[in-house]
């Protein structure tokens, strides 16, 4: 059901601690200090320590009730505080190699798919009579003993009632939580439906994982939105330039990685990312054969999307026109930042006829993206699903 990363990490040479590399940052320029983030850098870096300990008797408890002996991190904040961007830090430096991070609702839509697969294969009469959510609990707790869940959003039922019996079988087995969520953990699920079922998650939660509230003092990635333009016009080397330099801004100077995001049966290719900011060519991410799912995923992973040389859309486009659609209106949905160059003002953008109704509301949404307000819009706290159809 699930994929680990077992790179080596903090172990290979070059590699720093969380709060190491953010005090780099910091004393470079490339991030503003705050203390709040730097304490959170610190606490992580105990977690990491925490986990590098070899195992004493009882790593495994017997009930997930008990107090564990590694407590996890549970992150909040508002938009931009730096959740993400610390959790990444801890996971990629960790000396850990059984370690998962994937966002809360791709997390929740595999367990789903799992349970739904374990009650398919016991209707066959080959699973015993295994309790499916436990039987997925072992599955993912044999694949990785830290989690690191960005995001955490409940607002399905479904998932609201399952939460309980899963992270009560996860702890059980021993495994590790990190998240980062908008909001403390008391709030989750707030005002749903039937929330008094929900409600025993809460104590289970806090009681395996500390809860840090990131109160710093500035929305940082307005900040660095806001400092530029997001969108360029004109000649495409002039253009490239001017995109080259906020993308310069955003990702600080993280070194630039190119990504893969899973997907059932395949993977899609980032080619350039850092600091929860992924960078394409308008070919790689709108004539490549994407679709909605694909767009979602990359959604979910990056809180910014960096586009190269949105072109002229003419009647040779027809496809990638209908996928920009697709894209926009799932990063709009979403509320994900968009820096671009565009090879032709906006309202002359879209000339091919074939989609130029739906290309209304995306010329609307583009537009209303490079508002300030937009910039300042928390990311949804749901998976919102694009209004077209699937392109492939």
């Amino acid at each position: 059901m699930t994929r680990v990363n077992k790179q080596k990490s903090a172990s290979e040479p070059g590699r720093c601690g969380v709060a190491d590399r953010y005090d780099h940052l910091t004393g470079s320029g490339a991030l503003q200090f705050d203390a709040k983030q730097s304490a959170c850098a610190r606490a992580l870096d105990e977690l990491s320590a925490a986990l590098a300990r070899p195992p004493q008797k009882g790593w495994f408890s017997r009930s997930a009730r008990s107090k564990p002996q590694v407590r996890g991190l549970y992150i909040w904040g508002g938009v931009g505080r730096g959740k993400t961007l610390l959790m990444d830090m801890f996971f990629d430096r960790l000396k850990l190699s059984e370690r998962r991070r994937v966002h809360f609702f791709e997390f929740m839509e595999e367990v789903h798919l799992a349970i739904g697969e374990f009650r398919r294969t016991q209707k066959s009469g080959s699973a015993g009579g295994r309790d499916p959510v436990a039987a997925a609990a072992a599955t993912i707790a044999k694949q990785c003993k830290l989690l690191c869940l960005d995001e955490f959003m409940v607002t399905d039922i479904t998932d609201a009632m399952l939460l309980m019996r899963l992270f009560e079988a996860l702890f059980a087995h021993g495994l590790v939580l990190v998240a980062t969520s908008n909001i403390p953990p008391e709030r989750l699920y707030e005002n749903g439906l039937n929330r008094q079922l929900f409600a025993p998650f809460v104590p289970l939660l806090t009681a395996h994982a500390t809860v840090f509230e990131l109160d710093a003092k500035h929305d940082y990635r307005r900040t660095m939105l806001t400092r530029h333009p997001v969108y360029f016009f004109g000649d495409p080397v002039a253009a490239r330039a001017e995109v080259d330099e906020v993308w310069a801004d955003l990702t600080g100077g993280e070194e630039i990685v190119p990504v893969m995001i899973e997907v059932p049966g395949r993977q899609i290719a980032v080619p350039a990312a850092a600091r929860g900011v992924a960078r394409f060519s308008f070919a790689q991410i709108c004539e490549a054969p994407l679709g909605a799912t694909d767009y979602l995923r990359i959604a979910h992973r990056f809180h910014t999307l960096v586009i190269d040389h949105i072109p002229h859309l003419d009647r040779a486009r027809t496809d990638a026109a209908k996928r920009l659609i697709t894209l926009i209106d799932t990063l709009y949905d979403n509320g994900i930042k968009l820096v671009a160059s565009f090879g032709a003002p906006l309202e002359e953008l879209g000339a091919n006829e074939r989609t130029s109704a739906e290309f209304q509301r995306t010329l609307s949404r583009l537009i209303e993206m490079q508002s300030v307000d937009y910039i300042a819009r928390a990311r949804s706290p749901a998976p919102a699903k694009p209004e077209a159809p699937q392109t492939q």
